[in-house]
């Protein structure tokens, strides 16, 4: 049996005027601004006026750790809101907008894919409204004033050694990740060693997606600490004066942005960070608003549950005063088979034992996402190639660990095939058992905090971090930032920081590589293993195969 392409389904997509998808919501045409006819932002006074409304159920969407053969976790978000207005539910999805760099290296889109998409796909996948350029922009801004000021005189007196400011472009390009800027001769400044990182790493992605309003954004980036002195004294961005322009620039990008999925469901889709570098999630300003304007908000958090879903409970839900009902925990019966063992070229054969022995995986995930206090209903994200055995496999091992394995044939079948999945998760949203709490306490000290995460969700025996980065620690805990949360950049692939340990691995170590302050978005980054902020093109990068037919059509980008 054949099947479309998710750019073919994508095209064939009767899509509604924006506007009446705004209507349905209640959002008012003046309160749109439109990016042609199928994607809008919504105002901010719109936001402002609808404040003192009930919120919704949140439903956070996780997955297993990614592997090569496929988890799906977005075109699951995206089922799942359709089979809930499927059965009756008024829903609509927050996601995180996709990022350049994954989409011409190896990773691909963010808009789903089969019968469970949001569209129009293509815009989403490329410019979409500017956000990320925004980002970009204001990024590169704060980067020249400071540079800029240091050429001019240096009145604040900026050891050009301590220059904390990397530069960013939403490209990934290992070429850049250590270069050394202002060569040439005085015209050009004072030469120093700096780097780029991709634009979804940068702290201004962090603090638009965790921003409530403008005036919080520019609080927020005038908290950014961009060097220090020689005497350590930090220097902000407010110092520098570039926080009113760097607002502006980021005046519209702001503003959620409004779409729709192939049923014709509404969707925010809003802000980019990766949750194996950054805090993984869509902006707090979208989730917010949408729990407004639906009775239930799907969300979801990037790669596994280790990453993606530990961030948004620990500093997204934390910061932000929100608290899931309910997790749906995605996994596969390929991804199981490829933890159990198996060759991705063997997929398609039953393989009854190597479900079985990869499923502690999944059963890992389980357990620390209960930790949380919410409850967990794994969705098993049909494949064609999947067997009987194989499901109950999957069924009877999500049993032994208290939870529930429902089949979503979403990515086939759209709404009809969720509704299963939709029912059970409402049931589960409605029953009002969750008692969410994050895993550690603002107080708790800063390298404790991430010894709970690398010890609790990760199950390593120690953190490696030698007297350097402690004493880093300690030092910002002194200067007042002793209370913000960490944000573990470590590999997606594992529990450890080993990529090709799969499965559920113990006795490991976490080694710290570098730890970084997060001012204005309100954490700290600790780097471990050898993840990096500036991701690199595969050997055969998707680009290669990227370009327009002789009609104008984009071809290759999915």
């Amino acid at each position: 049996m054949s099947y479309k392409s998710d750019i073919e389904i994508a095209r064939e997509a009767k899509k509604r005027p924006i506007q009446e998808i705004g209507d349905d919501l209640g959002i008012p045409t003046e309160h749109l601004l439109p990016f042609g006819h199928d994607k809008a932002k919504v105002s901010q006074d719109f936001i402002n006026s609808i404040q003192d409304r009930e919120d919704g159920k949140l439903i956070l969407v996780t997955a297993i750790n990614p592997t090569p053969a496929g988890e799906g976790k977005t075109t699951t978000t995206v089922g799942l809101s359709d089979g809930l207005n499927k059965i009756g539910k008024k829903s609509m999805i927050c996601i995180r907008e996709a990022s350049l760099g994954p989409n011409f290296g190896m990773k691909g889109g963010a808009a789903g894919g089969g019968y469970a998409q949001v569209v129009p796909m293509e815009d989403m996948n490329l410019h979409f409204t500017g956000d990320f350029h925004a980002i970009t922009s204001a990024h590169s801004l704060l980067s020249a004033m400071i540079d800029n000021h240091i050429y001019w005189g240096n009145e604040l007196e900026i050891d050009e050694r301590r220059v904390a400011w990397r530069r960013v472009v939403d490209m990934n390009d290992r070429a850049l990740r250590d270069i050394v800027v202002s060569l040439g001769g005085v015209a050009n400044g004072f030469p120093r060693q700096t780097g780029y990182d991709i634009t979804v790493a940068s702290e201004v992605m962090a603090i638009l997606c965790l921003s409530d309003n403008l005036e919080d954004l520019q609080r927020r980036l005038g908290d950014i600490i961009v060097a220090y002195t020689r005497a350590r004294t930090p220097i902000y961005c407010r110092d520098i004066g570039a926080d009113g322009a760097m607002t502006v620039l980021l005046k519209d990008a702001m503003q959620p942005n409004l779409v729709q999925t192939l049923e014709n469901n509404p969707a925010f889709v809003h802000g980019g960070p990766f949750a194996n570098i950054a805090h993984g999630c869509n902006s707090v300003i979208a989730t917010k608003t949408a729990l407004k304007l639906a009775d239930y908000v799907v969300t979801e958090a990037g790669f596994g549950a280790d990453l993606g879903a530990e961030k948004f409970m620990n500093i997204k839900c934390r910061k932000a005063g929100l608290a899931p009902s309910v997790v749906v925990l995605v996994a596969t019966v390929r991804a199981m088979k490829m933890n159990g063992g198996v060759a991705k070229a063997d997929l398609g054969q039953e393989n009854v034992d190597a479900v079985k022995a990869g499923c502690p995986n999944l059963g890992r995930h389980i357990e620390n996402l209960k930790t949380f206090g919410v409850p967990v209903v794994v969705a098993i994200n049909h494949f064609v190639t999947d067997t009987d055995a194989e499901v109950q496999a999957v069924k009877d091992y999500v049993d032994t660990h208290g939870s529930e394995a429902i089949v979503s044939r979403h990515w086939e079948l759209g709404s009809e095939g969720s509704a299963d999945l939709a029912r059970r998760v409402a049931e589960v949203a409605d029953a009002d058992i969750a008692s969410f709490s994050p895993i550690y306490p603002d107080d708790m000290p800063l390298f404790e905090k991430i010894q709970t995460i690398a010890k609790r969700i990760y199950r390593a025996d120690e953190v490696l971090a030698d007297q350097k980065i402690r004493n880093q620690l300690r030092d910002w805990e002194e200067a007042g930032y002793g209370n913000l949360p960490v944000c573990m950049a470590k590999t997606q692939y594992s529990f450890s920081t080993d990529p090709n340990l799969r499965g559920a691995p113990t006795g490991h170590s976490v080694p710290v590589r570098e730890v970084r302050l997060s001012a204005g978005a309100g954490f700290i980054v600790v780097v471990c293993g050898e993840i990096m902020t500036m991701p690199g093109l595969p050997r055969k990068p998707a680009a290669l195969s990227i370009g327009l037919t002789a009609d104008g059509d984009v071809e290759g980008l999915f």
